[in-house]
């Protein structure tokens, strides 16, 4: 069989192309939480060990009642646990976020979020975003149930997004996909599980441990010093 100069040169290309590797994206930010010393409570901002981000939470909070909320965690015993936030006591839906101090997050391209979760019950627990301009977006891409602790990564521009209501954390009602949103300028990064928890025991809520973003920096404020120029 015989085959024409251009062919194999096309061929050629295509398969050095689909073997080129992908560009690594940077680690933007990671958060591993700081163990608390009474095994739990209220989540605030001293439970986070990076000392660049902040700690937002949104939805069903403590405020003036115990037990409410998303709390910090560190079980040692019957098993060791890794220290994590948990959405247990939210007697509401419930999100938190974090935000880098001096960055907004570039998450174009084959940026993606890698994070340690446990899930009980029928919570599924997904990403959201807050972008510069305010919007709020949950992500479609959602892990569920699991008898153990697991990693996973997920890639943000294989997603679709819905607005999310952040005031009581629920979808909003419009019920539309927010096709191909900007994500060159992300505010806030974090989850929800859409659903209120269970409590203590083994029924329905959320863990999120160890979470490592990769993207690339935008500095705060950069767009309004190009204006100046």
């Amino acid at each position: 069989m015989r085959f024409s100069r251009s062919f194999v040169v096309c061929l050629l290309a295509g398969s050095a192309f689909a073997q080129a590797p992908s560009v690594p994206v940077p680690l933007l930010f990671k958060e591993v939480w700081k163990a608390p010393t009474d095994v739990e409570h209220p989540a605030a901002q001293d439970a986070v060990a990076n000392p660049n981000l902040q700690l937002r939470l949104y939805g069903d909070q403590p405020g003036a009642k115990p037990d409410r909320g998303i709390w910090i965690v560190k079980h040692n015993a019957p098993i060791v646990e890794p220290q994590h936030v948990w959405t247990g006591l939210c007697a509401e839906s419930c999100a938190f976020t974090l935000r880098d101090k001096d960055n907004y997050a570039d998450l174009t391209g084959i940026a993606r979020i890698r994070f340690q979760y446990k899930v009980a019950g029928y919570h599924q627990l997904r990403p959201i975003v807050k972008l510069a301009d305010g919007t709020w977006l949950a992500g479609d891409h959602a892990v569920g149930i699991g008898s153990d602790w697991l990693e996973t990564e997920m890639l943000f521009a294989d997603m679709r997004w819905r607005k999310l209501a952040i005031k009581k954390v629920t979808e909003a009602p419009d019920g539309k996909w927010i096709e191909h949103p900007d994500l060159s300028r992300v505010d806030e990064i974090g989850f929800t599980d859409l659903m209120a928890g269970s409590g203590h025991g083994p029924g329905g809520w959320s863990d999120i441990g160890a979470i490592e973003v990769y993207g690339k920096p935008v500095p705060r404020g950069a767009e309004a010093q190009s204006k100046l120029r």
